[in-house]
């Protein structure tokens, strides 16, 4: 096509998560996938360390909320407040994540469009039994202020059973847990992880996602999928910044098909887990356990993966 035509309009993101020197966990597992799939990212670093804190050392610094909202009054100073999507994850401190919002509900107001994709990190669950990584006092917070502005949100299970206060133990439960969301906020509400059974068996994981829809009438239509993944027996650090970043880019390239957005998600996820754990194992030696360093996500070496994943989850129509 002709010189103007093929330019896409420029998409801004506003990423505001962790910095590690060395490995890809926060804006380091978000940025590269992000940028590689067209996107301009702006980064605002919440905390700098020397690399994840599931390492036996780590080192840094960490920005606080007037911190933060220095860097947000200096883009406002230039007339570069302008963004089309903000994206957060892990949060420690209760004032930081309030600034975030302060900043999305200004961002909002500049561009009635924007879409805040949220990644409301609060815990997980081990063997069955939830709990929280981040102090208590942040569930209020995402429930009552975070949620009711964010669009896209992705729980795991055991967050969006926090977010509601509803514990999920059916797909049936899962599919009322994320209509409950919805009615706090968001349009698409995609749940990472499940403990439910999965039809293909033992060995796969379930997903599940909604997204709700208000047509012209006023009359409201939701999508709901479901996806099971190949469980892989490893400990990895940053997939669920990777995963929000994807699913960031890919509902943007197809705005009403989550069907196909969460496939293209899934699908590059797949492919960068398996490249992980083939050259960890590699590094630590047969029989050995790979550590964390080795567990670092293949990200570079994934380039082609995340840019034009090949389909390897098929999500199913509920």
């Amino acid at each position: 096509r002709a010189g103007g035509a093929a330019m896409e309009p420029e998409c801004r993101v506003l990423s505001i998560q962790s910095h590690v020197v060395r490995g890809y966990v926060g804006n380091k597992a978000a940025t590269f996938p992000l940028q590689v799939l067209g996107f301009e990212v702006d980064t605002v670093n919440s905390v700098q360390f020397s690399n994840h804190t599931g390492y036996a050392h780590w080192k840094g610094q960490v920005l606080n909320s007037d911190e933060l909202h220095e860097l947000y009054e200096g883009l406002k100073l230039n007339k570069v407040n302008r963004y089309d999507y903000v994206l957060t994850g892990y949060t420690r401190d209760t004032s930081f994540l309030a600034m975030v919002v302060d900043i999305v509900q200004e961002l909002k107001q500049q561009n009635s469009n924007l879409v805040y994709v949220c990644d409301p990190v609060m815990g997980d669950k081990w063997n069955g039994e939830g709990s929280m990584y981040v102090p208590k006092d942040l569930l209020p917070v995402y429930r009552d202020k975070v949620v009711p502005v964010a669009d896209i949100i992705t729980p795991n299970q055991f967050e969006a059973e926090l977010l509601t206060g509803r514990k999920i133990y059916t797909e049936k439960d899962a599919l009322e847990v994320m209509d409950m969301l919805h009615a706090m906020g968001p349009e698409t509400v995609v749940i990472t992880s499940s403990d439910l059974q999965a039809p293909l068996g033992n060995d796969y994981l379930i997903a599940l996602g909604s997204h709700r829809k208000t047509e012209a009438d006023g009359t409201k239509i939701t999508q709901r999928i479901r996806m099971e993944s190949p469980k892989v027996d490893a400990v990895f650090v940053g997939t669920g910044d990777l995963f929000a970043a994807m699913l960031l880019a890919w509902t943007h390239k197809h705005p009403n098909n989550l069907k196909v957005a969460c496939e293209k998600t899934v699908s590059a996820m797949q492919h960068v887990l398996q490249r992980t754990i083939k050259s960890a194992k590699v590094q630590a030696g047969e029989g050995n356990k790979p550590n964390s360093a080795q567990l670092e996500l293949r990200m570079v070496q994934s380039k082609k993966d995340i840019e034009n994943p090949e389909i390897i989850v098929k999500a199913t129509v509920l």
